[in-house]
């Protein structure tokens, strides 16, 4: 489950820790994809002495290395990780498992550890482990792979066309064009006979620990920047390559993902290499914005906004908690986000302040 860092690391300038919560606290640090989690996390980890456990959904698949940007070995060095590269590209994986396995190790983590420490973007893996997901009953493997090759032969239309006639109230609710959702939900009325509404009553589900979230957001324009940035740097770093290698799997659930699909239109002759490349970013943008938008919906998130790229060293902005500057919205009276100056560089600025959040009296 894990990967082993080196004895070597060299750790993070030490800031001073709160004092003891007798509740053991899981600190969630979340935010769009590319707004700089990852080296804030490593900076954190240091600073608490915990290993990061990922919250990357994709990052758990040890072939998708550069198209879902998962931490070097260089970074797997500085902290121990957890849900990174564990999966082989055909295990089947869910939100529901990610919750129980989260469960089970930070509950031994919790016997060495004030402060665990949880890392991503992904929404309802994240959601699982501080809310809870529906107790939905495990699907039996003849099921899926009934329905797995329904799919690979007759497509998409003809099983959401079905669902409309098991699970109508789903059914109109659902994305019709996300393929794992319809095929799970037609997976659970063969399995039980029920509708898969039936099991969704959406209970909140107490933890046995203390929750602390933390959002890094950017402005809409830098945010941007930074993707477009980030897929030209995978494509110098072989991404098509990787793609390529993993065409005969192009089916699995783990490829339906931005950068694969638009790859393996490249590798089919379909698309010329640099508009797939520009669809890559345009896809990666709009999921950044529908990650902020299911964050935006969060109040006990703890907003920091960054600056600009290669900012200014020390400036940032702290707001707790405001609506999101994107999604566009118009903010509340008097909820307008303070500018804070902080003397070094943003991470070093913005350490003690997310530390203190962790204070018995926050």
């Amino acid at each position: 489950m894990s990967s082993r860092p080196s004895s070597n690391a060299s750790p993070t300038p030490s800031v001073a820790l709160p004092t003891q919560h007798n509740t053991p606290t899981l600190l969630v640090l979340l935010g769009p994809t590319a707004v700089g989690k990852t080296e804030l996390a490593l900076q954190l980890a240091e600073q608490l002495g915990s290993p990061i456990l990922n919250a990357d959904s994709r990052q758990l698949y040890r072939d998708l290395r550069i198209g879902t940007a998962a931490p070097t070995p260089e970074q797997l060095a500085r902290v121990l990780h957890y849900f990174v590269g564990t999966l082989d590209i055909t295990d089947y994986y869910s939100a529901a498992r990610y919750e129980a396995e989260v469960l089970k190790l930070t509950e031994e983590l919790f016997r060495t550890h004030d402060t665990v420490l949880l890392s991503g973007g992904s929404m309802m893996y994240i959601d699982a482990v501080c809310n809870g997901i529906d107790d939905i009953p495990t699907v039996e493997p003849e099921v899926r792979n009934h329905l797995r090759e329904r799919y690979e032969t007759e497509g998409l239309e003809p099983l959401a066309a079905e669902l409309k006639l098991l699970d109508p109230e789903y059914y109109a609710t659902v994305d019709l064009r996300n393929p794992k959702r319809i095929v799970h939900a037609l997976e659970i009325c063969y399995q039980t006979g029920r509708t898969f509404t039936s099991f969704r009553t959406a209970t909140r589900k107490q933890r046995p620990f203390r929750i602390v979230k933390v959002g890094l957001r950017r402005e809409r324009a830098d945010l941007f920047n930074r993707i477009n940035r980030r897929v030209d740097a995978m494509m110098q770093q072989g991404f098509l390559e990787e793609a390529r290698a993993l065409l005969p799997h192009r089916n699995e659930n783990a490829l339906n993902t931005v950068g694969y699909k638009e790859l393996f239109q490249v590798l089919d002759g379909t698309w010329e290499l640099p508009f797939a490349v520009e669809r890559i970013k345009k896809n990666t943008r709009v999921y950044a914005k529908k990650q902020m938008t299911w964050f935006a919906h969060d109040p006990t998130i703890h907003w920091f906004n960054l600056p600009p790229t290669d900012p200014a060293p020390g400036t940032f902005t702290a707001a707790n908690p405001a609506p999101a500057s994107f999604p566009a919205a118009d903010p509340a009276p008097n909820s307008a986000p303070s500018a804070v100056s902080v003397p070094g560089g943003f991470a070093a600025g913005i350490l003690p302040s997310i530390l203190s959040l962790l204070s018995p009296t926050t």
